[in-house]
């Protein structure tokens, strides 16, 4: 695998220098600036290359820009509204700008609304470590006492409401903003939160899309834009919920494998790929990581390792980030599949045999309690992840060449 780091820019407080120093060859990497639905300009992709490309000190980096994430596809695309053509074709002008100044890969998601959702976003261990954290009872507090949605209380049992209502009695003015601000975080990279008002707006405008109707539509985005990334050299990969199961109404359609066997059957096309994330994916108890990556790991593109522990039964559930090789996906299995799967695409010859990954997520510990950088993304939790996950590919890789398989 190629070891990649996530980077969000000249604001990210973990900088290029840092992710040499950490040992990643290459940066995933978006212009989290550029509004959903504009087109990416070519001096602004080019921009970015040479940031990625700099050192502070203006000496080369050695860091490549590998993958896009994320190419983000507008709400009026999800609903097929308003502007959505132009904005489809806003898309295809941007794959072709990115195409020509070298990115082979997209990353993308096709979530309603919130990008991802958590409650905490800087849960204590005992060790005093941090991570983020989704409770259920604290985000159904929220649904019906916070933002007070309409029909809420129709989604959840009643045992789930009476615990959510004592919960938000115990609250204190101040974690009930918390929260507020928590759940309406906005986009990774983005520098504006949504509004109670804003969620309530944007929740409204999904009243009569259900889960077949956002599915047809992401068909149809497919249909349009993956002959387009085909014929610029681009492989797509869809990103899966997170979590992976329905929130505040919204229909959720990418969070199981049978999701994305749909989606690569119905756009039957080798670009029409995954984001195999194994944080988002493995919080669903249905769903065998290493099983999947056997069965489609030809039509994944890139991979995010992470990890999750379920902290109640069923779904929806209670969940946090667990440390890389913890929590419920067995990682060393998952590593193992992937490395086959890299193994036979190299024998095949295929150019892209070498897939993109990067260590997903991570603790706060040691200085990143003070960095305070952008949630999710330490320097240091990340960089324990990348060296855990790198000394299991490692000693995998070992014992292949050993056996000669």
């Amino acid at each position: 695998m190629k070891q990649t780091w996530r980077w969000f820019g000249p604001r990210d407080l973990v900088s290029i220098d840092d992710i040499c120093q950490a040992g990643a060859h290459g940066v995933v990497s978006a212009l989290h600036h550029i509004p959903s639905g504009a087109v990416w300009a070519p001096d602004e992709i080019a921009k970015r290359h040479r940031e990625i490309a700099t050192m502070k000190d203006g000496s080369v980096s050695g860091l490549t820009w590998d993958v896009v994430e994320s190419l983000p596809v507008s709400e009026s695309i999800k609903r097929q509204v308003g502007p959505w053509r132009d904005h489809i074709a806003a898309y295809k002008e941007s794959l072709r700008n990115l195409a020509s100044s070298g990115i082979s890969i997209v990353c993308y998601n096709f979530m309603p609304v919130l990008d991802w959702t958590r409650t905490h976003l800087n849960w204590r261990f005992s060790n005093g470590a941090t991570c983020m954290r989704f409770d259920l009872f604290d985000f159904v507090a929220f649904d019906l006492f916070i933002l007070s949605r309409a029909g809420a209380e129709n989604d959840y049992g009643p045992e789930i409401i009476a615990e959510a209502k004592t919960r938000f009695a115990a609250m204190t003015d101040d974690r009930r903003a918390e929260l507020e601000r928590t759940v309406a975080f906005g986009l990774p990279g983005s520098v504006e939160s949504l509004s109670l008002d804003d969620l309530r707006e944007l929740l409204a405008t999904y009243a009569n899309i259900d889960a077949d109707t956002l599915r047809a539509n992401l068909v149809a985005f497919l249909e349009e834009v993956v002959p387009v990334a085909r014929e610029v050299g681009i492989r797509m990969c869809c990103h899966p919920d997170d979590p992976p199961f329905a929130l505040l109404g919204l229909p959720r359609i990418m969070s199981t494998e049978d999701d994305y066997a749909f989606i690569m059957k119905a756009v039957d096309i080798a670009e029409n790929g995954i984001t195999l994330c194994s944080g988002s994916l493995g919080v669903h108890p249905g769903n065998d990581l290493p099983g999947m990556m056997k069965r489609w790991g030809d039509r994944v593109h890139f991979i995010h390792l992470r990890n999750t522990k379920r902290e109640t039964e069923g779904l929806p559930c209670s969940f946090h980030e667990a440390e890389h090789l913890d929590g419920d996906t067995d990682m060393v299995a998952l590593i193992e599949q992937i490395l086959r799967e890299e193994a036979s695409r190299k024998a095949a010859g295929r150019a892209d045999w070498n897939i993109p990954m990067r260590p997903d997520h991570g603790h706060d510990i040691l200085d990143d309690l003070n960095r305070k950088g952008q949630p999710g993304y330490p320097a240091i939790g990340r960089l324990k992840g990348l060296a855990e996950l790198r000394g299991v590919m490692t000693a995998l890789s070992a014992r292949f060449d050993k056996l000669g398989s």
